[in-house]
């Protein structure tokens, strides 16, 4: 027998059989470049030139800040990101990693407390060869394989990281919003934020932030928190999330349990304090919480979503309430019982922050008003001195912080900037961050209410009172403080006496 032939013969078969494998794996691995091509054609990347408020000159903005994140195209021809990367833009551009072109865009809707934004693009055709990327409506399993994509500073091409799913809870976001949060261990950096999270090709969720003390920990918000966000944008104006603030304690101590007469089978969270700016909520003081929509609260307030996940009850809020109400199984001495609780997206807490808009002021003479927001208060207390300082003179800024309004539309009026140089100050200390007590004896309930006083006053002088133990009366003469705010507005560069919403109530006369 010839070997070399049967060698041949079977180097040939070896070579047909190789041939056919990788024709195969490429037939198979086809769909999937395909596939990946899209999602790449589909996250693009953002950048803005931020305007902050500039909190102690509030007729102007901070210097320009040119920044950059990510955004992942989704359904209606729409861009989804963070908040935070088009909060305060002044400008804004999207471009993909095919074009270098930058295509301007404005911001349709935005929630900065769970932190997400969709923005639209002057021209639409962008989105003929982009499609959106799938949504997935499941969550991941711990420890699922998640691929990150961006475009994280220090380079212009988009970025691909690997990450492990190692944390899943319902935790709070900002600005009193709570909602779930998906723990990754991709690496993810500045720029990344606003980017896809995906698994098998679906989007799980988008990057918003990283663990700063820590190596790659990052955190994602899971898509049902978007089709949450996406559904109450839809027309045009973000409401927010429903959330109960009734305060709840653990039924863990042994002592609690037998002074409630609950059995060991008993479970759940009790309320220590209904909601006090709720006055028909049906809930009581040692009310056992045991149920939210037929499900389950243990001893510590988790609830069960499915075989390997437990998460604070409170996620089911934003699942079973209908008509402002969460339904829920109390037991009231001994007594099962079903009620429905009344829930809002927040309380009507007394300092408030902007919510991405500018603040609104006033210039009387040499003064200048604002309201205080948690912005302001932030901006002086980074040590905690300020605050210590201001408890001392027992200023509302400390004394009233974290109160909630005692009447609808009551605010804090603060002197937001010092005094500016005028001789209608003469001897008068700078009241820079005091709050406004009166004018002319007359409570001031918020800003637009100062205002109207001072454009209606008849008095010959204005008598300025502030909410501390160490703070003088300012008296101007009222007609003379008038007069003086043009001369002042010109010799400081400024515009405008007032935001639009308060030169409007200045303007009107009246009745």
């Amino acid at each position: 027998m010839n070997m070399r032939w049967i060698t041949q013969s079977a180097a040939g078969a070896c070579a047909c059989l190789l041939a056919f494998t990788g024709a195969w794996a490429a037939a198979a691995s086809a769909p999937q470049d395909a596939q990946e091509a899209k999602i790449r054609d589909s996250v693009v990347k953002i950048s803005a030139t931020m305007r902050f408020p500039d909190l102690t000159h509030p007729w102007t903005k901070q210097n320009p800040q040119e920044a950059s994140g990510t955004g992942v195209v989704i359904d209606g021809k729409r861009i989804l990101t963070n908040a935070h990367v088009v909060l305060y833009a002044s400008q804004l551009f999207v471009e993909s990693q095919e074009s270098s072109d930058k295509i301007p865009a404005t911001v349709e809707a935005v929630a900065p407390g769970i932190d997400l934004a969709v923005i639209k693009l002057d021209d639409e055709s962008f989105f003929n060869k982009r499609p959106p990327i799938v949504r997935s409506h499941d969550l991941p399993q711990i420890k699922d394989s998640v691929l990150v994509y961006g475009y994280p500073t220090g380079g212009a091409t988009l970025s691909v990281t690997k990450g492990i799913v190692s944390r899943i809870e319902f935790t709070g976001y900002g600005e009193g919003t709570s909602g779930l949060r998906i723990q990754v261990d991709a690496a993810i950096n500045p720029g990344n934020s606003g980017g896809p999270a995906l698994i098998d090709g679906k989007m799980v969720g988008l990057i918003f932030s990283k663990l700063t003390q820590a190596d790659n920990i990052g955190y994602i918000i899971p898509a049902e928190e978007i089709d949450l966000f996406l559904k109450d944008a839809a027309d045009g104006n973000y409401d927010g999330k429903p959330a109960l603030h009734d305060a709840l304690q653990t039924l863990e101590n042994e002592a609690l349990r037998a002074y409630l007469g609950l059995d060991k089978k008993a479970q759940g969270m009790v309320v220590h304090t209904p909601d006090p700016s709720e006055p028909n909520t049906p809930l009581k003081p040692f009310d056992l919480v045991s149920r939210i929509g037929g499900h389950e609260i243990d001893n510590v307030g988790l609830v069960k979503i499915n075989d390997n996940l437990r998460v604070n009850f409170n996620y089911f809020v934003q699942k079973v309430t209908k008509d402002g109400k969460t339904p829920l199984e109390i037991v009231r001495q001994g007594k099962t019982m079903n009620v429905q609780v009344p829930v809002k997206p927040s309380r009507p807490f007394l300092i408030q922050s902007l919510k991405g808009k500018y603040p609104s002021y006033f210039i009387y003479g040499p003064l200048v008003f604002s309201t205080v927001t948690t912005e302001f208060t932030a901006a002086f207390d980074r040590t905690g001195r300020f605050y210590s300082a201001l408890a001392l003179m027992e200023s509302p800024l400390a004394t009233r912080r974290g109160d909630m309004v005692k009447f609808p539309g009551e605010q804090l009026v603060v002197v937001s900037s010092s005094m500016f140089p005028h001789r209608l100050g003469k001897g008068y200390d700078n009241p820079f961050t005091k709050v406004v007590k009166s004018i002319n004896g007359v409570p001031v309930k918020n800003i637009r209410h100062m205002v109207e006083l001072l454009r209606d006053s008849k008095e010959k002088f204005t008598r300025i009172s502030f909410n501390d133990q160490m703070s003088e009366t300012i008296v101007f003469n009222h007609q003379e403080a008038v007069k003086a705010t043009d001369d002042i507005l010109s010799d400081n560069g400024i515009r405008q006496q007032a935001s639009e919403d308060l030169a409007e109530v200045w303007g009107k006369k009246s009745k």
